[in-house]
């Protein structure tokens, strides 16, 4: 893959052909010019490709939304693998006055998983690394999970303490439904991820953030420059016009089709995931996206309270991302990789504002805009030697 790099301060001031390779990744050629369970009864299904799958929905586990299990195979669950390398991390104190949640539409008590903790928000979170090395917290995007770093994860780990996590809302960290504890509005999810922040690591980190999220992460390192090495963003929302959510993703905050359409799992994370570019996912990768949606409604209703602030709040945050980075003040290194196959965010106007502002930048023109699932691997070195090259700075 061709990576095209741009800052005139970091290498040289004229182009430089390099190479960026990692051992886990396939030699590629870069161009910098920069600027500054138990057992239930099991139901045999027939898939399209003719494979076998079992359905395993005891009622118990259920909240009257969804089922529990899903489309599983009689082989290990690829989401329960990806549960084994993580734990869950306690951080961000609950809101609200406690009282049980209710669903929007017919009022009535939710499942456990749709009510808040009792204290403490519960993240899950996948660790790699050693716990002396320095930290880079990498952050997926909307709609997302930390999963889609799985393949960084590894590079990452040879020289760093490398740790990706589920945003409240997504995966496998805590769903609770709106208005009962937290209302996934974008201050709150800059305030909760200090939280989490502080909570893993009193070391100064390097961050990584994918997509719309990069606004919220901005703000927070606007709030505490003190905590920030590094902050490399992965198809940022830059310009004005990237300030509007897809129909893809803008659907789910509709009223009454959005809570239909944040139900399904092949809506709420197979086509986000793969119509915003060119990844084809893999039926076990699918299955640990799907996961969520298929155990518990917390996980659509989430969803669409998420979309509903997103579509609401994106402008004004987009714009003070690109205040604050278009600040001659602002001291963090930034770095912009951008995948040049999105189809929700146009590349049009990424590399001027990028040069106005003297930030790096790194196209990836075989990715689109989920980078981390386009080239995981590849991201991962490129990762590793951004931070590295910014010390000697």
């Amino acid at each position: 893959m061709a990576v095209h790099i741009h800052n005139p301060n970091f290498f040289h001031t004229h182009h430089l052909r390099s190479s960026l390779t990692s051992a886990s990744a396939s030699p590629s050629s870069y161009l910098f010019h920069r600027h500054s369970a138990s057992k239930y009864p099991s139901f045999l299904c027939k898939s399209n490709n003719k494979d076998d799958y079992l359905i395993d929905a005891p009622v118990s586990v259920g909240d009257g939304f969804s089922f529990s299990g899903g489309k599983y195979s009689d082989q290990p669950s690829p989401s329960d693998e990806w549960l084994k390398q993580g734990k869950w991390v306690k951080a961000h104190r609950v809101g609200g006055s406690g009282v049980e949640a209710k669903d929007p539409i017919f009022g009535l008590t939710m499942g456990a998983s749709s009510q808040a903790s009792k204290d403490l928000f519960r993240w899950f979170s996948v660790e790699s690394g050693s716990v002396d090395s320095p930290p880079v917290i990498l952050i997926h995007g909307f709609p997302s999970q930390a999963y889609s770093y799985r393949k960084t994860l590894p590079v990452l780990s040879k020289n760093y303490r490398a740790i990706a996590f589920d945003w409240l809302g997504f995966g496998f960290s805590d769903k609770p439904q709106a208005g009962y504890g937290f209302n996934y509005t974008m201050d709150e999810f800059v305030s909760s991820l200090e939280s989490f922040i502080d909570e893993v690591t009193t070391s100064k980190v390097s961050l990584v953030v994918q997509g719309y999220f990069s606004a919220a992460v901005v703000k927070y390192a606007r709030n505490r420059p003190d905590k920030i090495k590094n902050l490399i963003l992965l198809n940022p929302p830059l310009t004005p016009e990237h300030a509007k959510l897809p129909s893809t993703l803008s659907v789910f905050s509709n009223f009454l089709l959005g809570e239909i359409f944040s139900q399904d799992p092949l809506r709420a994370s197979d086509k986000p995931l793969t119509s915003c570019g060119p990844y084809k996912m893999k039926e076990d990768d699918a299955m640990v996206y799907r996961r969520p949606y298929l155990t518990s409604g917390s996980s659509g209703f989430a969803l669409n309270a998420i979309s509903r602030s997103m579509k609401k709040e994106l402008k004004k945050y987009a714009e003070e991302m690109r205040t604050s980075l278009m600040d001659k003040n602002w001291k963090i290194p930034i770095t912009v990789c951008w995948g040049q196959r999105d189809r929700w965010l146009s590349y049009d106007g990424v590399e001027e504002f990028c040069k106005s502002s003297g930030h790096n930048l790194v196209e990836l023109p075989n990715a689109g805009h989920h980078v981390q699932e386009d080239c995981g691997e590849e991201l991962g070195g490129i990762i590793s030697r951004i931070i590295s090259k910014s010390a000697l700075f």
